[in-house]
């Protein structure tokens, strides 16, 4: 985290961070070594390189660490830095490895207390959140207005939307999807290397027709690939575009206006399991 602080200052960048809220219980995505196209994607990326041994045993063999108590300066210090602050999750392997399949009520439960631990280390509400391993369920898209979201980053895309039903009555709050892929999704594939990846995000953001929302990982872009980060936010500048939050996004747009889309989920490429994603646009 204070490296990619620094990172984002010497480029006069401004970020979003959404934090996960509760234990870290890392060591239990062992699990998910049965999903389809797990074992393919670990093998083209270092875990153990990239989250340390000791992180890898959380929730397992070590006590989970509770990362809002113990970071809370941490945390507050992003927000100190200028940078937009919202919330990840509670747990999230918890979240991201059941909440597709679970209860109103347990989804409601897992929001509602990263929700109040937000409140207990910032001092006021979260106006955003970004959902762990881009999971939802349609309990997860209404309860977002129910805290009182501004808006939310949940899902894979293209472009800002409002999420709505199959009869286009307005659910949750407006989605400002990812719609480029992470670094962990390109290196080892097509000759992709760290060396290299940054050439293939710009090379899909290269002409700056619209706005991009690009997802990083701390211990990713802030360890082993802090370099291809900041090959990235380089080459963005020179195209052109203005680093910015996306609560700086969502501001620039009129939410009334929005195109109105269905949610949805399936695969996508580098990435197993299913995600969150935009769906078909409803009149």
């Amino acid at each position: 985290m204070p490296r990619l602080l620094g990172i984002l200052r010497r480029h006069d960048a401004r970020a979003t961070f959404l934090f996960s809220l509760g234990p870290d219980h890392t060591g239990r995505a062992i699990k998910r070594v049965f999903r389809k196209g797990f074992l393919q994607k670990v093998s083209r990326t270092s875990v153990l390189e990239h989250y340390g041994l000791r992180t890898l045993l959380y929730g397992t063999l070590l006590p989970g660490p509770d990362i809002g108590r113990r970071e809370a300066a941490l945390l507050r210090s992003v927000r100190d830095a200028g940078h937009e602050v919202g919330i990840h999750c509670w747990d999230h392997i918890r979240w991201q490895d059941h909440v597709a399949g679970q209860s109103a009520a347990w989804t409601q439960r897992e929001m509602r207390r990263a929700a109040d631990r937000f409140e207990e280390v910032f001092g006021e509400p979260a106006r955003t959140h970004g959902a762990a391993g881009w999971q939802m369920n349609a309990a997860a898209y209404a309860f977002e207005r129910e805290l009182g979201l501004s808006y939310a980053s949940d899902g894979r895309g293209t472009h800002p939307f409002q999420p709505v039903d199959e009869h286009g009555a307005v659910i949750g709050v407006p989605q400002l999807p990812t719609t480029l892929p992470t670094l962990d999704e390109l290196i080892g594939l097509d000759g992709l290397t760290a060396e290299n990846v940054h050439e293939n995000l710009l090379a899909r953001t290269a002409g700056g027709e619209h706005s991009q929302v690009y997802t990083l990982h701390a211990e990713l872009e802030g360890m082993r690939l802090c370099a291809t980060f900041e090959k990235l936010l380089l080459g963005w500048q020179a195209q052109g575009y203005r680093l910015a939050s996306t609560g700086e996004l969502f501001a620039s747009l009129a939410a009334a206006r929005l195109p109105r889309h269905a949610v949805a989920s399936g695969e996508i490429a580098g990435r197993s399991g299913v995600l969150a994603l935009q769906g078909a646009r409803i009149a």
